[in-house]
């Protein structure tokens, strides 16, 4: 899978578990590390920990593709998954305001998400 179309699945399926203020960002010729950055809310940490664990769960089972690394799994607060090409981060919103990725990237070219309604 390309990783564009990887990123665009991994949001689908964050929807699936009502992830919120979904932003996906194409860092590409910016970071050396990845090339999509998605960033994703959560309300709870069993809502965070559910959203990752379905995205890490139908990415292993629909297309054999396994994450280099999991972190944060067993808190809730923030998961990171890493898929080499796409970098999934699951927040509660606090602390996704504290680190506030979308400032340290605001110069990375956001994808445009049809499907989330803004609100």
């Amino acid at each position: 899978m390309q990783a564009k179309n990887t990123a665009l699945t991994a949001v689908d399926l964050a929807l699936e578990k009502k992830g919120e203020n979904l932003l996906l960002l194409d860092v590409s010729g910016k970071s050396s590390l990845t090339d999509y950055l998605l960033l994703v809310s959560g309300r709870s940490d069993r809502q965070v920990q559910a959203i990752a664990e379905h995205i890490r769960t139908e990415f292993k089972q629909r297309y054999k593709l396994q994450p280099f690394s999991v972190e944060g799994m067993d808190r809730g607060r923030w998961v990171l998954l890493d898929y080499g090409d796409v970098t999934i981060h699951v927040f509660q919103q606090p602390v996704r305001e504290f680190y506030d990725l979308e400032g340290l990237w605001s110069e990375a070219a956001e994808v445009p998400l049809p499907q989330v309604v803004a609100g």
